[in-house]
């Protein structure tokens, strides 16, 4: 069984580590994050699926004196696994002390991090990349520069996730490496000026490779004196478990003995990433680790083809079959090969894939039904596999070995046999239909396919699938004959993939024609059977019959155009082929059309581009300086301080909440099942644990509250019941997966689950008057005055969860005399305070509440983060010992709420030009269980919707009490969906007129009196912009040119088809009083406090801005550089009280004016004194100024709290934009080529601040519109609660040319130095992108219309949000193939086949 070590051994960033005790279910992160000062790597997900982890992984190989260098999830990777690795992570770049490195310098100035959560990660992915294009015999790049192209180092960053930024700026960052970079193509930095001569590379911070020492010298010297390290066969580890690593097969199964492994918990490890899908609910009592066994690393290859080890890596089996593809004598072989190993670059993330075993994948599929891409393929190409159970070997085909009953742990897959597919000289059709003579020699075809939503992988696909045949040219018929088919369906809902083999027997020998197809399509129909409760059944059996019909086409004579010969390219279905139509020797290049690309287009195709547009304003210097964001180069560096890296107090305990998963029901008791997890429980927390005097409360908002914890009933799935208390972080989570909670439901009426059931059981919450909206005009009379009307059209929004990449996170930590100190990631520590201090029962003064910064919130780090805080101070207050917690993902998304779903009908009437004389709306709102911000949102549905004049505007809505978890305010809440309303009614008319839906937006775009009349005082005459604005996005010629080449592609491409799309945007921001305060230290140093939290949007930089204006206002010549003297610091409630709510946009600019008046005053103060130095001393600098001050016990310390005017509390934001989109009819999946945005920012405090929180929050909104679907089970439970089933945008989804307007609208009185808010209105113009599909979407079905396949109208159809690939397949024509096959058929005269 090998040797037992006694030591682990690694290096982090150059330093020796050594552990003679370590629990083996310890992950790498874990170990970073609490053992070392390292906290660069964060968690994000736990699932390898968001890139906020990530590290180098570095291995030493003595035997040839190489290091191999490698990203790698800390997340997922254990950390007995990297016995002798080296890790580096971001602090090992670079960091404050030392310098930082070239990445995070460039990542800061190309204003490329925001909240900065994912900023680490994303340096390591880029790290990683850069690194090993650098170790390539490539040709040496220009100094500066790395051996990156500009398509690598855009998809170095595929797998990692943001949620601030929108991608751009961090695509700049990672093209400024690129060795065939245009650097003046690149975006808005601070190392030069758009327009700039001289643009070169000197001009950003250095770049050289080898810069950084990734694996130490000791260690390998270390390594080479321990003759065991290479091949270690076990490592005895302690925590209640072991670590093995048999050194051979024979050694593994007598290790699997069952009297020794007896009633033992046993995982076989290789990279651990099946846990990212597959959670570990329990402790295992050992774990061995199979990568020690030399027969599951080999790799053998011969004439037949390619024999992989089981372990080997999915990357390194990419790189293997990518070296066959550089043979250049068997060229069927390549083809195969090559197609293998591109689909495998689409699996996961880089940083799953180099540690994910090609083993690991295929055992998840066989025994957990796990939908893998690789099995599919690999089942289509004819792969063998080689298994060893406890009593023999055996070499099964992977379909046998698929269908057989579901592994054991003592069950190894040892190797994967991949065969090469070379040309016969001649094909004997099977069926014997097809002669020899009459046929030309065989070719191979192969392809595989995916449908997911994101191009670049890293996303579970709909489907998948591979086909393999070998063809002939039939010379009698002109026709090709398939034989030897092999066609693999995946993914879709089955046990595991599948062969096709009715389909594949009835085309076996047949000739490719459209009748054939046709029949083929149909069976295929009856062969696809989705199992039960699996989402989008009928969208699934399309897509395999669209990839069997994409698959097939091109070998099909009269699909083809006459006369047109179909060009080869590199992703041909019948790449190699020799074919003509009409051609009589047969010999021609022939493959798919080049517009036929799938939904699985590659970057490498169309690299991101895009332009800003900005005027920088001098007036109020450093003000309108678009300067870095404060704090991004630590963030890059991994030294910012979120909650969860302040280092754990002596004695810290862990808390995880119990969550409900019933609707409603009665709890009779919680009990824990016995496991190992379960004995890691301290203690328990309840409400029986509120001492006396305080109350069950969680959180409070100004409509009500909300209970911390159920009591004996629990209101809805995922409500928290109680919190286990354990050691680790871990522990407790794995702890409170064993509750067994007893539920009854005797004398309950059934749950109220959606806005239906609400209505029938007339449960809604009061609006109060105060924030009702105003119904405008009558509407009979409008009615009656319109020709047309459109009544009780309905639409429907979908949720949506903030996905923030750090979730719900604080610490309590118990004080003297009853008080304690709350550190929270919160929008709103004053609210929290309150919280607290009522559920504890003591006074305000005795509870302390702490926010430095917040890793994203949008909402979702507001009221949702109070329960969190106090749940962990109300534990710390019960044990008086520290308690923390960091909620997983999937408790975060079972708890969040997230945005409100709706339901609207609307009636609408209007004139034959398209001027709209009335709308009514009748709008159900779900609002869950309890208020939180809920009643306000009616207001902001109107407010949004009422950017167009309506004429007569009327409405019924309804605030819906379900048992679903409170939906709470998510980045524009309430505006996003009005606006889109908005749109979907004009889409409507439009329709109904058959008129450009943006004349009728123009038509009904508001005057200034109109504007006056809806939105009361917040409109500004001189400041509407919104009509210029659309007319020049709309109505420009390059608007019609563009329309005009949209037009030629529709009518030209039959599967592809493009829409275009002009959306304006109205929002009303509205402002809060904010409090301020700046102090000037006796160096000269700047220390200011607000009331707002910085969560990413800039707001510590533009504050930094306004102090240094502000106070710089003694020097005419603004010489006294002030800027990078003053630090904002963490809010505590203690020392700056009032401080409110940080969101709605608003929050930046009321601190920046609380510390502009705070200013002021330090500034009258020191007026006299500086006049009386300049006398005696002439020129007066800010030092001496100061010193004096001190001399003279000036007060230096300034407060306000800053409360606008009733006049100017509210105002409104413009902005309009163009989206235009391709979408693919065969599977729905949308490319968004090109979006324009034109944003009235007034004038901006800070461009490059103000142009990331645009980009990003437009982002966020395709995200809402096109990609996230927050779904639901039965009992009202999420279970899209993970980044494997939750998709937000990434790099490959954003849009492919990118461009942005600041508008400059000058001067306004009422504003703060005339700036306008930049982080929530921009997420309305996302809806551009939605309108643009539905353009798309009408092309698509006038073109069924016009072939004879549908009887409905093309342009009446209502297409809601989200928009994802099968709504808009369905809308497409969920059986367009077999209808536009009907078609063909219909129209074409039946000719005999002859033999």
């Amino acid at each position: 069984m090998g040797k037992k070590l006694e030591r682990l051994v690694f290096a982090v960033n150059g330093e020796r580590y050594e552990l003679s005790e370590v629990d083996p279910s310890t992950t790498l992160l874990e170990f970073l994050r609490t053992r070392t000062p390292y906290k660069g790597a964060k968690l994000g997900c736990g699932e390898g699926g968001c890139g906020a982890c990530v590290v180098l992984l570095s291995r030493y190989d003595p035997i040839i004196d190489q290091v191999a260098e490698f990203s790698a999830s800390s997340c997922l990777t254990l950390l007995c696994s990297i016995n002798f690795h080296s890790v580096t992570t971001t602090e090992g770049l670079g960091n404050s002390k030392d310098g930082f490195h070239a990445i995070h310098q460039r990542l800061s100035g190309f204003h490329a991090s925001q909240c900065g959560f994912c900023t680490p990660g994303m340096c390591m992915s880029l790290f990683s990349a850069v690194v090993n294009a650098d170790k390539t015999d490539r040709p040496e790049p220009p100094n500066g520069f790395s051996k990156l192209t500009v398509s690598e180092a855009v998809k170095a960053i595929s797998g990692n996730l943001c949620r601030c930024t929108g991608y751009r700026p961090i695509v700049d960052t990672c093209k400024s490496l690129a060795t065939d970079v245009d650097l003046e193509d690149l975006g808005l930095n601070s190392f030069w000026k758009k327009g700039d001569k001289n643009v070169n590379v000197c001009r950003l911070p250095h770049y050289s490779s080898g810069g950084i020492c990734t694996f130490p010298e000791f260690l390998k010297s270390e390594i080479k004196s321990t003759s065991d390290v290479p091949d270690d066969a076990g490592l005895t580890a302690t925590g209640g478990g072991y670590w093995y690593r048999p050194d051979s097969v024979e050694d593994l199964y007598k290790l699997l003995n069952p009297e020794v492994f007896s009633e033992s918990r046993v995982k076989m490890v290789v990279g651990n990433t099946s846990t990212g899908i597959y959670k570990d609910l329990d402790l295992y009592d050992k774990y061995v680790d199979l990568r020690g066994i030399p027969e599951l690393s080999d790799i053998r290859r011969d004439n037949l083809g390619i024999e992989i080890g089981a372990a080997v890596t999915i990357s390194r089996t990419i790189d293997v079959l990518k070296e066959e593809n550089g043979c250049t004598l068997l060229s069927n072989r390549n083809v195969v090969f090559r197609k293998i190993a591109d689909h495998m670059n689409k699996v996961a993330s880089p940083f799953v894939r180099n540690t994910a075993s090609l083993g690991g994948n295929l055992i998840m599929a066989q025994r957990s039904q796990f939908p893998s891409d690789i099995a599919t393929i690999l089942l289509a190409a004819g792969a063998t596999i080689c298994i060893q159970t406890a009593s023999e070997r055996l070499s099964l085909t992977l379909e046998e070995f698929l269908e057989r009953s579901p592994c054991d742990y003592r069950t190894l897959l040892l190797s994967v046999y991949v065969p090469s597919w070379t040309s016969a000289c001649s094909s004997s059709v099977s069926n014997g239909t097809v002669d020899s003579i009459a046929t030309t020699k065989t070719k191979v075809l192969f392809e595989t396919y995916r449908a997911a939503p994101r191009p670049l992988g890293n996303a579970v696909a709909y489907l998948n699938s591979a086909f393999l045949a070998q063809t002939s040219f039939d010379k009698r018929s002109g026709n090709l004959i398939l034989d030897n088919l092999k066609l693999a369906f995946g993914a879709y809902g089955t046990n595991h993939a599948i062969r096709a083999k009715k389909v594949e027997n009835f085309l076996n020998g047949k000739p490719v024609t459209s009748s054939i197809l046709l029949e083929a399509m149909q069976l295929l129909r009856e062969t696809i059977v989705v199992k039960e409760g699996i989402p989008h059944p009928a969208y699934r059996s399309s897509l395999a019959v669209a990839f069997l019909f994409d698959f097939l086409r091109p070998l099909v004579k009269d699909l083809a155009e006459p006369g047109k010969t179909i060009n080869s390219d590199a992703n041909s279905s019948a790449a190699n082929t020799e074919y003509t139509y009409g051609s009589l020797n047969g010999h021609a290049n022939f493959s798919a059309d080049k517009t036929s690309k799938r939904a699985d287009c590659d970057l490498s195709d169309v690299i991101l581009s895009s332009r800003q547009v900005i005027e920088l304003i001098k007036d109020y210097h450093p003000i309108g300086e678009p300067t870095q964001k404060a704090g991004a180069e630590i963030q890059a560096s991994g030294e910012a301080v979120y909650v969860d890296d302040i280092p754990s107090p002596e004695n810290c305990l862990y808390g995880a909440f119990i969550n409900s998963t019933r609707p409603l029901a009665h709890i009779r008791g919680i009990k824990f099942s016995s496991s190992l997890a379960s004995q890691k429980i301290v203690t328990i927390v309840s409400a029986n644990d509120i001492p006396k005097g305080g109350k069950n409360i969680g959180a409070k908002f100004i409509f009500g509250s909300e209970p911390l914890f159920a009591e004996s009933l629990t209101e809805f799935a995922g409500q928290p019941l109680g919190l286990v208390i354990a050691g680790t972080q871990r522990y407790a989570n794995m702890a409170a997966k064993q509750a067994i909670v007893d539920y009854d439901t005797d004398n309950l009426e059934p749950p109220i689950l959606s806005v239906e059931d609400a209505v029938r059981r007339c449960s809604y919450f009061d609006v109060p008057s105060f924030v009702c909206p105003k119904q405008i005009g009558d509407f009979s009379k409008g009615m009656a005055e319109a020709d047309q009307t459109i009544l009780s059209a309905e639409v429907k929004l979908g949720s949506q969860y903030y996905f923030y990449m750090e979730t719900q996170t604080a610490l309590a930590v118990p004080d003297e005399d009853k008080c304690i100190a709350v550190y929270t990631s919160s929008q709103c520590p004053e609210l929290t305070h309150s919280v607290i201090a009522n559920c504890l029962g003591v006074p305000f003064h005795n509870v302390r509440v702490i926010t430095r910064r917040v890793g994203g919130g949008f909402g979702g780090k507001a009221f949702k983060a109070i329960p969190v805080a106090v749940a962990c101070a109300l534990a710390a207050y019960k044990l008086r010992r520290p308690v923390r917690m960091y909620l997983d993902r999937k408790t975060d998304m079972l708890m969040a709420g997230g945005r409100h779903p709706m339901k609207v009908k609307y009636s609408v009437g209007f004139k034959s030009d398209g001027k709209i004389t009335a709308l009514h709306l009748e709008i159900l709102i779900n609002a869950g269980i309890i208020e939180d911000i809920s009643p306000m949102i009616p207001k902001a549905v109107v407010g949004a919707l009422k950017k167009y004049d309506w004429g007569a505007l009327s409405f019924d809505i309804k605030v819906c009490k379900t048992n679903l978890p409170s939906k709470s305010a998510v980045r524009a809440p309430g505006d996003v969906q009005g606006s889109f309303i908005a749109e979907a009614i004009i889409e409507q008319v439009a329709s109904t007129l058959s008129i450009d839906a943006n004349s009728i937006r123009k038509r009904n775009l508001h005057t200034f009196e109109s504007l006056m009349l809806f939105y009361g005082d917040s409109a500004e005459g001189s400041g509407y912009t919104l009509p210029s604005i659309f007319d020049n996005l709309a109505f420009s010629p390059t608007y019609e040119q563009r329309v005009e080449v949209i037009q030629k592609f529709n009518s030209s491409n039959k599967w592809k088809k493009r829409g275009i799309s002009c959306v304006p945007m109205i929002y009303q921001v509205s402002l809060r009083p904010t409090p301020g305060k700046v102090s000037v230290l006796n160096d000269g140093s700047v220390v200011v406090e607000v009331g707002g939290i910085e969560i990413g949007q800039g707001l510590w930089t533009k504050v930094k801005q306004m102090a240094a204006f502000a106070l710089g206002q003694f020097w005419d010549d603004k010489n006294e550089k002030l800027l990078d003297r003053i630090r904002v610091i963490q809010t505590d409630t203690l020392s700056l009280i009032q401080g409110g709510l940080t969101g709605g946009s608003s929050t930046s600019e009321a601190s920046c004016e609380a510390v502009r008046l705070s200013c002021n005053i330090l500034v009258d103060r020191l007026r006299t004194l500086k006049d009386r130095l300049q006398e005696q001393r002439g020129l007066v600098s800010w030092d001496s100024l100061i010193s004096q001050a001190y001399l003279e016990s000036v007060n230096l310390s300034a407060s306000t709290f800053w409360v606008p005017e009733h006049t100017s509390d509210s105002y409104l934001n413009y902005g309009a934009a163009v989206s235009e989109v391709e979408i693919d009819l065969l599977t729905g999946a949308t490319a968004i080529l090109r979006a324009d945005l034109t944003y009235d920012s007034g004038q901006s405090l800070n461009p490059a601040v103000d142009l990331g929180q645009i980009e990003g929050s437009f982002v966020q909104g395709i995200g809402f519109f096109m990609y996230e679907e927050y779904l639901e089970n039965s009992d009202g439970l999420v279970v899209t609660d993970g980044t494997w089933t939750y998709k937000v945008p990434t790099v490959d989804t954003i849009p492919k040319q990118f461009n942005v307007e600041l508008l400059n609208s000058g001067y306004h009185q009422k504003r703060v130095l005339s700036s306008k808010a930049s982080g929530e209105p921009p997420l309305l113009l996302a809806a551009s992108v939605h309108c643009a599909i539905r353009e798309a979407i009408r092309a698509a079905r006038a073109d069924l219309l016009s072939s004879g396949g549908s009887d409905s109208s093309p342009s009446m159809f209502q297409m809601d949000v989200p928009a994802t690939m099968p709504v808009i397949k369905e809308l497409c024509g969920l059986d367009n193939v077999e209808r536009y096959l009907e078609g063909l058929s219909a129209h074409q005269s039946k000719e005999p086949y002859c033999c």
